[in-house]
């Protein structure tokens, strides 16, 4: 038999290690970006065209290289960050391994302009597949040029698993945000088909989180400093009130290279518990400084993993950290955290005091318990006991009654004629003419409760006005008859540059629901108009937690997109709990739930409708 095991040709090696190293467009701009810093460049531009499918530019003022290793740069496992495998434990630059340059030219069109600033000339060099087609001297800044074009030209297959632009241009801002704050003193230019996503100065790090999130951001941050020998941590978190339902705004650096580590994550998350609401991630953005011969990065093709020698120690250093800050800032938070206004000023104070006084008492020599005829005394005297047995009310027992004002609701049903809130009391001789009558009643603002044949019938108002919206939403977008009633006054709405681009995907179909929404540069919005069944709403809230709960099913799949956006708007509109409702309002309600065509279970597959038999009841009797 024939000898069968061969080495494999460089072209296949470097498509087969192309599969680790990029996977999509996000992946090759995260390592030209790693290596535009390992340069020493302070300032960097990333180029996007078809959301860096057809062309991903990165552009830097670093020290450029030679001809020789312009060419060394292409070469598999070619470095200059290593020489000996001690070397691994003891990076503290981002690109090390020597495969990104050569996986990104095995699946790609590459061109690479590169000078340093002792030459004359720089180089020019363009790779098809591994092949180099052109190389010579050219004229060109000092720096480095890299232009990936038709990025998975050559394995089709690779390329038809890419999503559409949005999405991916979303993967992408979420690497170039990561280096942007791992980075603040270098300066970024990010620019997609012609127009400025981010244009980012050299700046501090609470500056730079607040360019990329937006200035609504500076009143979120609390800061985070500490020192012990084993790590030096720093960065910032964000205040409990400002929590969202979904991730992303979690960020996690050791030795300002960003990682996903489950272990320390678990850690500032529990330094948050019994502070944040069920399923809620606050932002935070920390830093951990730490001896690079404690860690190990070199465990995942990605460098996204890295292992600690003793992840005890720093589980429980974050946390404490995280706890104290949160309590150090609770109390009295401040815009400026250069200036400190929590309990350390209070002791400065004290301690610039030169005498303590003695607190006082003041008393009424002339009172008298026992006279009748006592007249009320001065508020800065003492009340005795009899006076304070006199201020106690006569009807304490009303306490315990059910409010006679409960809130009022303005959302409307197609059966309602009135929106007069009804009392939660109920005359007990009612009972019988509710059976007999279509009588509903409310539980704690919560559920509707109707008498039925074989026993009680309970309907969660929350998830049933969320199944209604839902299918009215879902025949709106079939027939494209959505109404729009206009804002009196237009909302200018500045967004995230990835929810800017999300919207931006799916505002075709929120048109057809009702929204009249126009799209401005620099990731602004103005809401002329909002669907006429969402009438005195907040629309800057109502566009950022139905992004939110877009995010929580995110699919831009063109066949499930107008489910999703129907699916997140009906969560974001419907009554929550709490909210009273009149008899008219809960007949309408119950009306156009049965006039669905799933009543019984919710948009989340959650029962709508519990029933509970004569039977059962007697049961809970004995």
């Amino acid at each position: 038999m024939s000898d069968i095991i061969q080495l494999l040709p460089d072209a296949v090696a470097n498509q087969i290690a192309a599969g680790e190293v990029v996977q999509r467009p996000s992946s090759a701009v995260k390592e030209l970006l790693e290596n535009a810093l390992d340069a020493g460049a302070d300032k960097i531009t990333l180029v996007l065209k078809e959301a860096g499918k057809a062309l991903i530019q990165v552009i830097d003022n670093g020290c450029g290289m030679s001809i020789t290793d312009a060419r060394m740069c292409l070469e598999r496992h070619a470095t200059s960050k290593i020489r000996k495998a001690a070397d691994l434990f003891a990076i503290r630059t981002m690109g090390f391994r020597g495969e990104a340059m050569a996986s990104i030219a095995a699946i790609s069109q590459l061109e690479l302009k590169t000078k340093r600033i002792e030459d004359e000339l720089g180089t020019l060099i363009n790779v098809e597949g591994s092949q180099v087609t052109k190389q010579e001297s050219i004229s060109t800044p000092t720096g480095t040029s890299v232009s990936v074009k038709n990025l998975f030209y050559n394995v089709p297959a690779r390329r038809n698993f890419l999503k559409s632009n949005p999405v991916e241009l979303k993967h992408v801002i979420d690497e170039f945000q990561r280096v942007a704050i791992a980075n603040p003193t270098i300066e970024f230019i990010f620019q997609n088909e012609q127009q400025h996503i981010y244009q980012l100065h050299k700046s501090n790090l609470k500056q730079r989180i607040v360019n990329l999130f937006g200035k609504s951001y500076n009143e979120r941050l609390v800061p985070v400093e500490e020192d012990t020998d084993l790590i030096r941590l720093r960065g910032f978190i964000g205040k409990t009130d400002f929590a969202k339902k979904t991730r992303g705004e979690q960020f996690l650096f050791v030795n300002n290279r960003f990682i996903r580590d489950a272990y320390l994550h678990h850690a500032i998350m529990s330094a948050y518990s019994e502070l944040l609401p069920k399923d809620s991630y606050p932002l935070y953005v920390l830093f951990i400084d730490t001896d690079p011969a404690k860690i190990d990065i070199n465990v995942h093709p990605t460098k996204t993993e890295i292992k600690f020698t003793d992840e005890k120690a720093l589980y429980a250093i974050v946390r404490s950290t995280v706890r104290k800050s949160l309590g150090k800032y609770h109390v009295a938070p401040s815009l400026d955290f250069e200036q400190e206004t929590g309990f350390s000023n209070l002791i400065n104070q004290m301690k610039t005091s030169d005498t303590i006084t003695q607190p006082t008492i003041h008393f009424n020599p002339d009172f008298n318990p026992f006279s009748q005829t006592q007249k009320a005394q001065p508020s800065n005297k003492s009340y005795s006991q009899q006076q304070v047995k006199q201020g106690i009310p006569t009807n304490w027992d009303s306490l315990y009654q059910i409010t006679q004002a409960p809130q009022q609701t303005d959302f409307d049903f197609s059966t309602t004629t009135t929106t007069d809130a009804v009392t939660s009391q109920q005359p007990v001789d009612m009972v019988s003419s509710v059976i007999q009558n279509r009588q509903f009643f409310q539980l704690h603002g919560r559920y509707i409760i109707s008498p039925i044949k074989s026993g009680l019938m309970m309907i969660d108002q929350h998830l049933a006005h969320e199944r209604i919206l839902y299918e009215r939403y879902m025949q709106h977008l079939d027939n494209q008859l959505g109404s729009s009633q206009q804002c009196l006054f237009p909302n200018s709405i500045s967004l995230q540059a990835a929810d800017y681009m999300l919207l931006t995907e799916i505002l075709p179909e929120l048109k057809k629901i009702g929204f009249d929404i126009r799209i401005l540069s620099n990731n602004a919005i103005v809401v002329d108009g909002v669907p006429a069944n969402l009438s005195e709403v907040n629309e800057q809230e109502l566009i950022e937690n139905f992004l939110e709960a877009y995010k929580n099913n995110q699919s831009l799949s063109k066949v499930v997109v107008r489910e999703n956006v129907a699916r997140s708007l009906a969560k974001t509109s419907a009554l929550k709990s709490g909210v009273i409702l009149t008899h008219d309002l809960m007949n309408g309600l119950i009306d156009e739930l049965f006039a669905c065509v799933m009543p019984n279970i919710s948009i989340d597959g959650k029962p709508i409708i519990a029933t509970f038999t004569l039977d059962e009841l007697a049961n809970k009797f004995h």
